[in-house]
């Protein structure tokens, strides 16, 4: 890490007061001692006259030669409530610091901002988490009341990720709606959804093989890849379907038919999308980097669930209209069966 900043810049100096117990006996509180060192250093306004157009203030306060030393804090007398006066420095002892050059509050509560460049910038995370682990879980146990959130470019992050959420869950919706519209039916948009999980494993794994961190451009490529990892899948099941209506094949020989002649389409738009955004994936210029985490999730994941939709997609789809065909069997039993039950009964 560099460039950190603790949040605090030295003022100037000062002399800092807190009452003895000795002083506490005597009644003084530490609002009456600072008014009484104010009024004899800075001066207590006792009359404000009037002449002509301007406005004289007389102040009261010690002569200027008293106030030019440090002495004279020593031997300053203090008037207690009883009436007498002592020395300040038998009720008060003295500390040297500095004071603040701004004071932040947010919602009347004291702020303080901790900033720092993480070098390299990717690590940025990892930074945070262990900061979050070993570091303000102390502080807060700690300090009682102290509370902390991280904010800037983190929290930009984080709002951006909630963002990101809200649309992903949107666009598995409409991608749904869109499918389920021409399939007449809610089981095949399932099937043909099924390799967005798997294309999401492969941006993952594409990170990991690249030596790249998830970010923000990442995320975008996922959300982009939900939308296009699902057309090899939707080759097979629509090529399947249409096999079945105007050939009267089985569910068995007709997505088996589809992954013969569709293999090679399917393979190619996967080998071709991958093959476009390779020049983007392997190009090592920092104007790249950017743009690099996006291709990542859009090109392996698209290259990983292609693989996978080939093995899982013909197993899905024979499986859901097994049990489609099972169901109305069963159905056919059942109302044969309740057939039967009604004709016994009126012939009795």
């Amino acid at each position: 890490m560099s460039d950190t900043d603790d949040g605090f810049q030295p003022g100037k100096q000062q002399l800092g007061f807190t009452i003895k117990p000795e002083g506490k006996s005597l009644s003084l509180t530490a609002s009456e001692v600072a008014r009484q060192v104010r009024s004899a250093f800075y001066g207590s306004e006792v009359l404000r006259q009037q002449r002509g157009r301007n406005e004289i203030k007389v102040m009261v306060r010690l002569p200027k030669p008293a106030r030019s030393t440090e002495r004279t804090i020593d031997e300053l007398m203090i008037h207690t409530p009883a009436g007498t006066y002592v020395p300040l420095r038998e009720v008060a002892t003295m500390e040297r610091g500095r004071a603040y050059t701004t004071i932040d509050r947010r919602n009347g509560r004291r702020v303080v901002q901790v900033s720092a460049d993480v070098n390299p910038r990717s690590k940025a995370g990892e930074v945070l988490e262990d900061l979050e682990a070993n570091v303000m879980k102390d502080l807060v146990a700690k300090h009682p009341g102290l509370t902390y959130s991280f904010e800037g470019h983190q929290a930009d992050i984080s709002e951006s990720m909630g963002n990101l959420k809200v649309t992903f869950a949107l666009a598995m919706l409409a991608i749904y709606a869109m499918l389920a519209i021409p399939f007449r039916s809610y089981a095949q948009p399932l099937i043909v959804m099924i390799s967005i999980p798997f294309g999401i494993v492969g941006a993952f794994l594409g990170h990991l093989i690249m030596g790249y961190d998830l970010c923000i451009p990442s995320m975008f490529g996922i959300v982009a890849l939900a939308g296009v990892v699902v057309n090899d899948s939707l080759v097979l099941v629509d090529f399947a379907n249409r096999r079945r209506r105007e050939d009267r094949l089985s569910q068995h020989e007709a997505i088996h038919a589809a992954g013969i002649q569709r293999f090679r389409p399917v393979v190619l738009t996967t080998a071709t999308t991958f093959g476009g955004l390779a020049p983007m994936i392997f190009e090592t210029s920092r104007q790249a980097r950017f743009l690099i985490p996006m291709a990542l999730s859009l090109g392996f994941g698209i290259l990983f669930a292609t693989f996978i939709t080939l093995i899982l997609v013909p197993a899905l789809y024979i499986s859901v209209e097994d049990a489609k065909a099972a169901a109305a069997t069963i159905r056919r039993r059942l109302s044969s069966h309740r057939s039967a039950e009604a004709g016994l009964g009126h012939s009795e």
